[in-house]
């Protein structure tokens, strides 16, 4: 989708859920504060920072599609995840605030007896309240699916909390209406545990996104297939991508190709995957390049030996880049280690020195590769 849409939409979304949870809040706040009932003030609350989350989710939509400057050469996308921070942090804030107060009503009921007085208006507005919520968590849940926006999936999966919540409160409103029975502070605290949690796991994937997730296994999997498509291409390795906001991502990678080719087959080679990555991934790509040739027998003998001695070690989960400069007496490749492997370093000194006990009259030479896209 064009980026340009696709703000469109963010911004028409969270505008509907803006209008939504304001309604929402006025109902609530209404009925709570008639009622004098704790737990549908905070369910009030808990909309209105809903409503800011819709509106930071704006602003920061609109920031983020601001084109690269001087000082920021890689793009304004990643304040989408800063978004989703904020988002979560007005979450912790509203759950936060949920427990204080319920706290404070169970030790006033305890203190004083005191009770909240609902009629039979409030149970329709509770119950009118649910199915708006709903509606708007489903809406953002799609919205946010469709065109792939992190606030937009937050802000879906609150509003359904929400739902939930709001459903409890009713169930509380019933109960201390028809039995008089007090529940109204401790379903106060399980609106603002539920709060909390929710909260915790926004907070989790959007700092996960600001550290640098790896990128979804399929996703890697189509790109080297496509790669290697292209004519002339032996193999794929080394992928490396980092996402800058939504579907910007600036990458390298490595390819195998005949050691005879010239510089400008080579070229041509190298100008089809950026082509490729950039129409079809929206990446900008750096590509390396291996040298193969395994016409030889000396070669096949030798990959042989050293695939033998790597298949010892589990921790190794691919070798590339394997090759023989006869006139250096030269053997080169590249291994990738697992990081369940504490010591990769040890692992390749050990393999190396294996290798050599093998090998007479040759330097080796292993290059360390960290798994950033196999596993």
């Amino acid at each position: 989708m064009d980026e340009k849409l696709r703000e469109k939409e963010i911004v028409k979304t969270s505008i509907i859920g803006i209008i939504g949870n304001f309604i929402l809040v006025s109902f609530k706040a209404f009925v709570g504060i008639i009622a004098g009932s704790i737990s549908i003030i905070m369910d009030a609350i808990n909309n209105f920072t809903d409503a800011l989350s819709s509106i930071i989710t704006i602003i920061g939509t609109k920031l983020s599609n601001k084109k690269p400057t001087k000082k920021h050469p890689y793009g304004y996308g990643r304040i989408e995840y800063i978004t989703s921070t904020l988002i979560a942090m007005l979450i912790l804030f509203a759950g936060s605030m949920a427990i204080y107060e319920s706290i404070k009503s169970i030790i006033d009921y305890f203190q004083n007896g005191t009770m909240p007085q609902f009629e039979i208006y409030s149970i329709i507005i509770i119950s009118g309240a649910i199915i708006i919520k709903i509606l708007i968590g489903l809406f953002f849940r799609y919205k946010g699916n469709k065109i792939d926006s992190e606030p937009l999936k937050a802000s879906g999966l609150d509003a359904l909390f929400d739902s939930i919540l709001s459903t409890s409160t009713l169930i509380g409103i019933i109960i201390a209406k028809y039995c008089n029975f007090y529940v109204e502070g401790y379903l106060g605290i399980l609106i603002g545990l539920f709060i909390l949690k929710s909260g915790f796991e926004v907070l989790k994937e959007a700092l996960s996104s600001l550290i640098g997730d790896r990128f979804d296994k399929e996703y890697i999997t189509k790109i080297k297939e496509d790669i290697l498509s292209i004519d002339g291409v032996l193999g794929v390795y080394d992928l490396i991508l980092n996402s800058y906001g939504h579907n910007k991502n600036i990458g390298s990678l490595h390819i195998g190709v005949n050691d005879k080719l010239n510089a400008r087959e080579i070229q041509r080679i190298e100008r089809n995957i950026t082509s490729l990555m950039y129409t079809k991934y929206n990446t900008i790509i750096t590509i390396g390049i291996y040298a193969e040739n395994f016409s030889d027998e000396f070669t096949k003998e030798t990959y042989k030996k050293v695939i033998d001695i790597i298949e010892k070690f589990k921790e190794v989960l691919q070798i590339h880049g394997f090759y023989i400069d006869d006139d250096i007496k030269l053997i080169n490749f590249d291994l990738v280690i697992s990081f369940d492997d504490n010591n990769p370093i040890e692992t390749i000194n050990k393999i190396k020195e294996e290798v050599n006990n093998i090998i007479d009259g040759y330097n080796v030479v292993i290059n360390y590769d960290q798994d950033f896209s196999l596993t």
